[in-house]
């Protein structure tokens, strides 16, 4: 069992000042892999001082800008860095366009968080960080999602006003037309909502108009937004959906408070969407709630690499287990 690793904008600067001693001391060129590299690598910039720029960009050979602070305008020695690395498919991708084009120079090759065992794929790995891990610039936006409990208002969309909040026809209106917030590309497992009952069909709505894909859509079976105030339903409703499906593995709620409510009461993982935090990080985070598909699959993948020698299984297996561990 493990922890899931969660490193916020804040950690990542951190870690990088702590390990910037890595980085050859002549560096004059940084360049990110878009998107994720892309912030660390102006982090590193602005610590050493140096330009920074995109791999497409470097490749294109197109005049790097900068503000009025002095810097080092020859180009000699260039760290191609990304956020972290895992199997090192697209790192490797990136050294195969920088050989493809002959850049003169030395190339370095860092990431910042390098899974253990993996430090070779790179001249630099600034620290290792071991799975399942997750990042805040990701989060939103990862498979772990197809595994995951959403909230709908001030996650998927907007809070009600006051003013809209009247459990009658303005409810209703907002429910059609809320303005959308963070909308997943991954099929989310389940959504886990207090809105009532009765404004199921609306919520459909607004869901498939904009193509937010799901498996389930929890509501809270309450006659009136007064019963549900005085029952105190919120945070308990929630808790009581995410604790009995056993294969979910994180809880996106809105209000800070309400998540705190909710992983005390489950004591499962618990994003707060208003304040990018992690409530609850439990040490059985990974593998226990693997669905019994996701066992078979793995299972059978296993068979096929004793079963077929070929390379290619051996590597799909690795992929596929890094992918239903987190």
């Amino acid at each position: 069992m493990a922890y899931l690793n969660y490193k916020t904008y804040g950690d990542l600067l951190i870690d990088i000042k702590k390990n910037i001693h890595k980085i050859p001391e002549n560096t004059d060129l940084i360049v990110g892999l878009p998107r994720s590299g892309m912030i660390p690598a102006y982090m590193i910039s602005f610590i050493l001082n140096v330009k920074v720029c995109s791999i497409d960009e470097f490749l294109s050979n197109i005049t790097i800008s900068h503000g009025k602070r002095p810097i080092k305008d020859t180009v000699s020695n260039v760290l191609v860095v990304d956020d972290s690395l895992t199997s090192g498919d697209s790192m490797q991708k990136a050294k195969t366009k920088i050989n493809e084009v002959r850049i003169k120079g030395k190339i370095t090759y860092c990431a910042v968080y390098v899974k253990p065992g993996n430090e070779g794929k790179l001249d630099v790995a600034l620290t290792t960080l071991s799975m399942p891990r997750i990042f805040q610039w990701n989060y939103m936006n990862h498979r772990h999602i197809e595994r995951a409990c959403f909230d709908i208002d001030g996650v998927l969309c907007v809070d009600p006003t006051k003013e809209q909040n009247d459990d009658g026809e303005k409810y209703r209106q907002f429910i059609l037309n809320a303005k959308p917030l963070y909308l997943p590309h991954y099929k989310i497992y389940a959504l886990v909502t207090s809105r009532l009952e009765k404004y199921r069909k609306e919520t459909e709505k607004w869901l498939s108009e904009h193509n937010v894909k799901y498996e389930h859509l929890y509501m809270l079976d309450l006659p009136s937004k007064e019963e549900r105030i005085r029952l105190n339903m919120h945070a308990k409703f929630k808790a009581g959906i995410y604790i009995k499906l056993k294969s979910a593995v994180l809880f996106y709620e809105s209000e800070i408070s309400q998540a705190h409510e909710i992983a005390e009461l489950t004591n499962k993982a618990v994003f707060c969407v208003e304040t990018d935090e992690l409530v609850k990080n439990p040490r059985n985070f990974s593998t226990q709630h693997l669905t019994k598909k996701q066992h078979f699959k793995y299972f059978v993948k296993k068979i096929l690499c004793f079963i077929l020698p070929f390379e290619k299984w051996k590597k799909e297996l690795r992929n596929y287990y890094e992918k239903i561990r987190l």
